[in-house]
């Protein structure tokens, strides 16, 4: 079930005002954009933009956004820690 019923960023679970200005930031306009989205690239597009490495939590939290919004069920954003870390690591 892809949830293109949300339509503000902050319905999404783990995100607030600070991760929803990170959506903008990067030029999503609407929740239902993450569907398609890469969470890493996401990422690494923000750090361009802000020129300063942020904390790799934030991936985690794209991670449960983009999850989310593909239908997976709300999910704290720190069960994706471990997930990052491998894929990170080349695991």
């Amino acid at each position: 079930m892809i949830r293109n019923e949300i339509t503000s960023f902050q319905d999404i679970p783990n995100v607030g005002k600070a991760i929803e200005k990170y959506f903008i930031l990067i030029g999503l306009e609407e929740p239902v954009e993450l569907i398609n989205k890469d969470p890493y690239l996401m990422y690494n597009e923000l750090c361009d933009i802000t020129q300063q490495k942020l904390d790799p939590c934030v991936i985690d939290i794209f991670i449960s956004a983009v999850n989310y919004m593909k239908g997976g069920p709300p999910e704290k954003w720190w069960k994706f820690t471990q997930q990052r870390k491998a894929k990170l690591s080349g695991e």
